[in-house]
């Protein structure tokens, strides 16, 4: 990090399912253990700022008020009931940071991105957890597809962000949420790869499951658990920070960045 400005953090362990409580307390250590060797490493080399890409599984899962506006102020509960294993090692991991950087010894800058569901364009093949659902969808896999609200953010726009929050001044000591306007559910998402990719959806299944198949099924299946807090959450989320702050607008909607992630899983013969 020799004569470096600004340090993006933008990987961390990623995991899907169930693991055992080893294999949890192991990823939490490496989310953390990772984000803290890139903050000592940069207050050691005078590095000016980090940029963490964080997650909004950190910001607004504990947030089941439908009234009210999931901001930056929000923190997801630790031991929320439902919450995967991947967002928990995410928040786990940011607030190691922030207990970092607020530490009287340490001057190190810090500005944390909490991007809602991540879609788009990708540079290749590799498919991240968002592209996945989004494939399970294309390909039929889901043959009932619960009634759970999303929100999405395009890649490109998060991309902008990271930027934005590198060079603005204003950034430091704050969050961002990166989220495109508003939500949909999966069901709509179906509905629109159907219309606007019929050629590649003859597989997609609108059919849904009723939210209180699910609620059951949370008594005693975990996947269901976290289809059960992925219900009750709060889906009015605000992106008005990294307006005010930043001067970052959205530039794709949640459509767009669906149909983007569509395009280039046809393109690289994901979806035929």
């Amino acid at each position: 990090m020799k004569d470096c400005t600004y340090v993006m953090s933008v990987a961390s362990p990623v995991v899907m399912g169930s693991v055992s409580v080893t294999d949890e307390q192991s990823i939490n250590k490496q989310a953390v253990e990772g984000i803290q060797r890139i903050l000592r490493a940069a207050e050691k080399t005078n590095v000016k700022r980090v940029i963490m890409t964080a997650n909004f599984g950190a910001v607004g899962f504990s947030n089941k008020d439908k009234s009210s506006v999931t901001t930056e102020e929000h923190w997801t509960n630790p031991n929320e009931k439902g919450l995967s294993v991947y967002e928990k090692s995410k928040l786990i991991a940011e607030r190691a940071a922030w207990d970092f950087v607020n530490a009287t010894e340490n001057h190190i800058e810090f500005a944390p991105i909490n991007p809602v569901a991540i879609l788009g364009p990708s540079l290749n093949q590799h498919m991240s957890l968002s592209f996945q659902f989004v494939e399970n969808i294309a390909r039929g896999k889901m043959k009932r597809i619960p009634n759970i609200p999303m929100n999405i953010v395009d890649v490109r726009d998060v991309a902008q962000l990271h930027v934005l929050a590198m060079k603005t001044p204003e950034a430091n000591g704050k969050r961002f949420i990166a989220t495109a306007y508003g939500q949909i559910s999966m069901p709509e998402i179906a509905q629109l790869i159907k219309k606007e990719r019929p050629e590649l959806a003859s597989k997609v299944s609108t059919k849904t499951i009723p939210d209180f198949v699910i609620k059951i099924g949370a008594r005693f299946n975990s996947e269901a658990q976290e289809g059960k807090l992925l219900l009750e959450m709060n889906r009015n989320v605000s992106n008005q920070q990294a307006r005010n702050v930043l001067g970052w607008t959205p530039s794709y909607t949640q459509e767009e960045a669906i149909l983007a992630s569509v395009d280039c899983m046809r393109d690289y013969h994901i979806l035929k």
